[in-house]
């Protein structure tokens, strides 16, 4: 597939809560064919560690 499906971007950051529901929002974007782009980033907000995962669909470059 050489498009994201369901008119997904070709570039997303996920974010949220360091939690179960993250990982399976970044797994689930794995599972549909796009790949990390680098390593996530971790900040704590006062109450919570929060994650941001950038994500890219591969261009076959």
């Amino acid at each position: 597939m050489s498009t994201p499906p369901d008119g997904l971007p070709v570039y997303r950051v996920l974010t949220g809560p360091d939690d179960a529901a993250f990982c399976h929002r970044v797994s689930e974007a794995l599972g549909l064919g796009y790949e990390l782009h680098e390593g996530p980033s971790v900040a704590f907000d006062g109450k919570n560690v929060v994650v941001a995962q950038a994500l890219l669909w591969p261009t076959g470059s």
